[in-house]
């Protein structure tokens, strides 16, 4: 099974502001089906985010956050997603939800202000890359199904400027749904992410 998605070197120059712009994202073979791509671990999280996506919800509102998760509608809705093909190309702002602790002392519940993320074409596939921010997720959006994309790749961490090699670092995988939630307005759901939380939510709006 193919499961060497790999990054090029990313070039980058980065300061506490700057933004990252990778310079690709490689396949080992010209596969659009991600489940040649995935790991085992992440088959498992994708397979399982909807039990994810409820336990976080259930623990953020035990928490006192019930008021903040209605608040945000169909962005917190487990249910939300609509048909309407893929996400565009091009420049968005997305800002993260982190939903439930993943281990005692974490937070249930955490928002971040908007940051800058970027989809474009990458062959036939698309790629995805958050720009700014200290945890910056880069890789690949696969075709899925009439209500979602796939998306598969791995975080970069504070100041380093390369992004591991897919399937190399347990810790660092991150597999996705994409979905579009409205007119103009996208998540990606992002389960049992490895690093403090039990769901990841990130908001994806178009920047123009």
């Amino acid at each position: 099974m193919k499961r060497a998605l790999a990054f090029a070197a990313l070039g980058l120059t980065l300061s506490a502001c700057s933004a990252m712009t990778p310079s690709g994202a490689v396949i080992d073979a010209p596969v659009r089906d991600w489940r040649e791509i995935a790991t085992p671990d992440d088959r498992a999280r994708l397979r399982d985010w909807r039990s994810a996506f409820t336990a976080a919800l259930q623990s953020a509102r035990a928490a006192g956050h019930a008021a903040e998760i209605a608040r945000e509608g169909a962005l917190l809705d487990p249910d939300a997603a609509l048909a309407g093909g893929a996400i565009p190309n091009g420049d968005y702002r997305c800002r993260v939800i982190k939903l439930g602790a993943k281990t005692p002392g974490m937070l249930d519940y955490v928002g971040y202000p908007a940051f800058t993320c970027r989809i474009g074409p990458d062959a036939d596939l698309q790629s995805f890359a958050k720009m700014t921010g200290s945890q910056r997720q880069l890789g690949l959006v696969f075709p899925g199904d009439a209500m979602r994309q796939v998306f598969l790749g791995t975080v970069v961490l504070g100041d380093e400027r390369r992004a591991l090699q897919y399937g190399r670092d347990q810790e660092r995988d991150v597999a996705a749904f994409v979905e579009r939630i409205g007119p103009n307005r996208w998540r990606m759901l992002m389960p049992r992410p490895h690093f403090e939380s039990q769901i990841d939510v990130l908001e994806l709006i178009p920047s123009g």
